[in-house]
């Protein structure tokens, strides 16, 4: 159990953080504090009661240590660009931003690894190996802002995962810092290391089990010829369709996304791409990668495909400039559906590809009866679905019905034999589903592992695992918080 102790007297800490980071590297005020307050989801609030901005592995150890010697809860940030409250405070913690952890340690092109600090964002990456020929594959579309560092925590995917992986295929190696502050590196140079898979392990704990502080990540060779194909159908059925036959020819693309009408409109309204027809029923977005001539056989074989299933048309895009333009709308959806409504309520659920046309029809009816539009957005390929859940959040009572829809929309996924993330995490937003998909059984293993790294329950606590609180948990202590929040004191 976590000590929590609202008379804390912070001087004394405040003291000592500073000198391991500085005064510049310790916020306090109230009002810079409200920065840190939430993640991408801003529903869930929850003010620190201090930031600390480390630059170094050891600085992050010295901080972790007196969080320890302490007993003060500590959450660990990057970006901020999570979307499930991963990265959310909890009362009367510490927050260790990484934002400054921001160099690139080596660069090995002849292994194909780069050395980084969780800081680099992860765009960042490919550009400082392009110019050699080679690129970091995993590209969640929030790749421009988002760091390196959430993406390890989250094991973030993105339009290439369908070929390549997710991050945790390509994370070699880890420097860590455990949650008493020691420093250990775990996995190492190359693909496959002996023993036991530590750097699988904490890919993806969600910072509930230590800090990544250097991050060795497998780098890969640009490939020879890439062609992007856009296919515009009159209904989402159609699209799926051509997805299941897509890889059930066997053809694996580097990635594969469709976009519903709502969607469609909504990034032409803002960014007026003028490749997405404004009325088609989806669009359906195929990159292929390879040898040149795999990449043209492939081309043909998917284009007649999509045409079989009812395809209007068919545009295709081999220069870097054109494919950035067709892909252009689907990294802008997420923006762009706040064009469309004051609020709006992300899901991450993955599902069979072969209930692809099913489950969007249930997701339909559960619109109709819950009264909220739902914008779609999927990595195809995979079954990861982004449905946007439309609302206005000034109307009273109307988060809590968006997460009661959320929530029915994780259970429909995991019904068909899905997942209730694909790579937003769980963080503070689906823990309560976790008993959805894992027995009991499964739940205490997991929380046998947390013990054995973080016994004392300070990284990152409430995260993950479910407890006695309901789901619906950031409609139902809004006021609450709002009350703290007007109630706190500078220190």
């Amino acid at each position: 159990m976590i000590a929590q102790d609202i008379q804390r007297d912070w001087k004394p800490i405040l003291k000592q953080f500073e000198a391991v980071v500085g005064k510049d590297g310790v916020v306090r005020r109230r009002e810079e504090l409200l920065t840190y307050e939430c993640d991408g989801l801003s529903s869930y609030r929850q003010r620190p009661a201090v930031v600390v901005l480390p630059r170094t592995t050891e600085q992050v150890a010295e901080v972790v240590k007196i969080c320890d010697q302490n007993d003060i809860p500590w959450v660990a940030r990057g970006a901020g660009t999570g979307l499930s409250g991963g990265a959310l405070p909890v009362e009367d913690c510490v927050l260790i931003v990484t934002a400054l952890m921001k160099r690139i340690l080596d660069i090995d092109l002849e292994n194909q690894r780069i050395v980084v600090q969780p800081g680099i964002i992860n765009n960042w990456v490919t550009q400082a190996v392009s110019g050699a020929g080679f690129y970091y594959a995993p590209d969640p579309s929030s790749q421009i802002i988002c760091s390196i560092g959430g993406n390890v925590a989250e094991n973030s995917g993105g339009v290439h995962c369908l070929k390549y992986g997710v991050t945790t295929n390509h994370v070699l190696g880890l420097k860590l810092v455990l949650p008493d502050g020691s420093i250990v590196e775990v996995g190492g140079p190359i693909q496959e290391m002996p023993g036991y898979d530590l750097t699988g392990l904490f890919v993806g704990s969600e910072g509930t089990l230590g800090i990544a502080t250097e991050i060795t990540l497998r780098i890969l060779k640009t490939p020879e010829s890439i062609c992007v194909l856009l296919a515009d159908f009159n209904t989402i059925e159609e699209a799926g369709a051509a997805v299941a036959d897509i890889i059930g020819a066997g053809i694996i693309p580097a990635g594969m996304e469709m976009m519903d009408n709502l969607s469609i409109n909504a990034v032409e309204d803002v960014v007026a791409t003028g490749c997405y027809p404004r009325d088609a029923g989806s669009i359906l977005l195929v990159e292929l990668d390879g040898l040149e001539v795999e990449v043209k056989t492939n081309k043909q074989r998917v284009a007649e495909l999509c045409k079989k299933n009812g395809a209007r048309n068919i545009t295709t895009a081999s220069d870097p400039e054109t494919r950035l333009k067709l892909w252009k709308g689907r990294k802008a959806a997420f923006a762009a559906a706040g064009h469309m409504s004051p609020d709006y309520f992300v899901q991450d659920g993955v599902i069979p590809r072969t209930q692809l046309a099913g489950v969007l029809k249930e997701i339909e009816a559960l619109s109709e009866t819950y009264g909220y539009r739902i914008a779609n957005v999927f990595h195809a390929g995979d079954g990861n679905l982004h449905p946007l859940i439309l609302y206005d959040n000034s109307v009273p009572g109307a988060l809590h019905k968006v997460e009661e829809l959320g929530g029915e929309i994780l259970k429909l996924c995991v019904k068909v034999g899905g997942s209730i993330s694909g790579e937003h995490g769980i963080g503070a937003d689906k823990k309560c589903f976790m008993p959805n998909m894992f027995t009991e059984t499964d739940l205490e293993t997991m929380q046998w592992i947390n013990q054995v790294f973080n016994p004392k329950g300070l990284a990152n606590p409430g995260k993950i695992f479910p407890t006695p609180r309901t789901c619906g948990e950031a409609a139902n202590v809004k006021q609450q918080i709002t009350e703290q929040v007007k109630g706190a004191e500078v220190f």
